[in-house]
């Protein structure tokens, strides 16, 4: 059987180990561009829910994984991340209330975080640390269907991740030209080969001499972690399953899971046993009576606990403590309210003149965290906040916080600092919330987008021989075209952007060019499509991207 003590070294195992390789997973990413890279991002993301276990002791599996998903949710950093953080839900929604678990216990559980991680992903593609987690969750439930030997039916998860990883390349096109197999599957292999360093052995894989240092001592965690309440009424009961009643359960769940969270639906051929967190019970307990009679109803106020809990500890004023700090949230005051995700103080300052309440320093190469976006919302005094990741590897970092606030979060998908601006510009304060949403989002969506940067490592990316140091152009996301000569290479991207009806193009130049370099640039871009169209050079400061290019 799996022990919550297991458990907790496991992971921390797991944490140990995705850290110790986290360059050479990185160095697997076949995307030209310098970013925060996958082994970084997973490395950091399930790092916090490894400090956080390390103080605790004698908790039930169940513990465990909850603490560790809710650490893992707040810590999650880039798609990668998420991603683990949400298989990470799965595995605590399935051993929710266990004291110890089976080897099918895990499998299961493992099956519903794989299919969290699927449904998250707008558009979920197989070769990725998705099919490793699929296949690696379905070949564990399978062995444990006829082995009750939790290492065995472990050894059969490591041993399908392994195989699952090495096809990758099959599914993949990209990743076989570049000869690597998927960097976010690696990522979960490693991890998963940690954790069962201690399933099989006991042996917890060690940390860096940098890591240990940094490693807390164990202590008392009660009331230091604050966890946000997003429904108000824990809802359990027994269904008494009626004789020739053959609705599925799945059903049930699924009903669930649209109105609350914490959704956990478990039956046998008698009786189906019902948990979830709601603000309507009584549609809880309706939908229930349509599987049969129900016993053992049990309806808690967790507000109303929590506040008297408080009380008791003579806390008055509501505290999240972090990584980076604790806060106390801000009252929301005004009805709306922006975050954005930016890098550079020229940009920053843009964003604040366009009316931005709170910056999160990130972009490219620097993805923050959920509680990183979640601190930034609950400090804007609004009862709703609008959030522009803008950056494509950090809109699913954003989307989790809108399940932890305390107030209403709209995350408007923008993947780029002029989609960004575009945005805040369309945002009319006589329109609803949602129809903001949509005036600031289709706007945006047509802005043409040019980036310049420089090429991170050798690449055979977008059927373009890409070679280390070259400057990179990048339109609208897609590699365009290598060159050699920086101010050539903004100007065509420009000419490429621009179209017949253009009327405004905005040059963000980055901290590692001048002035009079950014002039020259512009003067050429003039000489090529003319002076008709009204050129604005911005210093934005930011790293990574040499030129930043708007064409509206």
């Amino acid at each position: 059987m799996i022990t919550g003590n297991m458990l907790r070294d496991a992971i921390i195992s797991g944490a140990n180990n995705i850290a110790n390789n986290r360059q050479s997973v990185d160095e697997m990413n076949v995307f030209p561009v310098p970013d925060g890279d996958t082994g970084t991002n997973m490395s950091m993301s399930i790092s916090g829910a490894a400090r956080e276990l390390a103080r605790l002791e004698d908790k039930t599996v169940g513990e465990i994984a909850e603490i560790a998903a809710s650490a893992l949710l707040r810590g999650a950093r880039g798609n990668s991340g998420v991603i683990l953080s949400l298989m990470f839900r799965g595995i605590s929604k399935g051993l929710k209330g266990l004291e110890t678990a089976t080897g099918l216990d895990f499998a299961n559980s493992l099956t519903l975080g794989v299919e969290a991680s699927y449904k998250a992903v707008m558009k979920p593609t197989e070769g990725t640390i998705l099919t490793v987690g699929k296949r690696a969750a379905a070949a564990a439930v399978e062995c444990a269907k006829a082995e009750t030997d939790h290492i065995v039916v472990w050894n059969t998860l490591v041993k399908a991740a392994e195989t699952a990883l090495a096809e990758t390349p099959e599914l993949l096109p990209v990743l076989k030209k570049a000869g690597v197999v998927d960097a976010g599957g690696k990522g979960l292999l490693i991890i998963l080969e940690g954790m069962f360093s201690v399933i099989r052995d006991g042996v917890i894989i060690e940390g860096s001499e940098e890591q240990k240092a940094a490693a807390p001592t164990k202590k008392n965690a009660a009331a230091e972690y604050d966890e946000v309440i997003t429904f108000t009424y824990c809802t359990e009961y027994i269904v008494k399953r009626e004789k020739g009643n053959n609705r599925d359960p799945l059903l049930l769940r699924a009903f669930l899971e649209t109105m609350g969270d914490s959704t956990v639906v478990v039956d046998d051929v008698q009786i189906i046993k019902v948990h979830t967190h709601t603000d309507n019970p009584g549609k809880a307990l309706q939908e229930g009576l349509k599987y049969g009679q129900l016993i053992n109803i049990k309806i808690d106020n967790m507000r109303d606990q929590h506040e008297k809990a408080r009380a008791e500890a003579g806390i008055t004023d509501r505290v999240i403590a972090t990584d980076s700090g604790s806060y106390t949230p801000i009252t929301p005051e005004n009805e709306i309210g922006f975050v954005a995700v930016v890098a550079g103080a020229g940009i920053e300052a843009l964003f604040k003149d366009l009316g931005v309440d709170h910056i999160v320093t990130g972009g490219q190469t620097m993805n923050p965290s959920t509680d990183d976006i979640l601190r930034a919302v609950e400090l804007t005094p609004a009862k709703t906040v609008f959030v522009l990741p803008n950056n494509k590897n950090i809109i699913m970092a954003a989307e989790q916080a809108i399940h932890l606030a305390t107030r209403n979060v709209i995350v408007i998908q923008t993947t780029t600092i002029p989609m960004g601006i575009t945005a805040m510009l369309n945002f009319n304060p006589d329109l609803s919330v949602d129809d903001n949403a949509i005036h600031m989002t289709k706007p945006a969506n047509h802005v043409g987008t040019g980036q310049i940067t420089i090429a991170a490592r050798d690449s055979d990316y977008d059927s373009h021989k890409i070679k280390k140091g070259e400057i990179l152009a990048m339109e609208n996301g897609k590699v365009s075209f290598v060159d050699t000569d920086m101010v050539k290479a903004v100007t065509k991207l420009t000419k490429n952007l621009y179209k017949k009806d253009s009327s405004f193009i905005t040059l963000i130049y980055g901290q590692d060019v001048t002035e009079a370099e950014a002039e020259k640039a512009a003067a050429a871009i003039t000489a090529k499509i003319g002076s008709d169209v009204e050129i604005t050079l911005l210093s934005g400061g930011q790293p990574v991207y040499y030129y930043i290019i708007s064409v509206e």
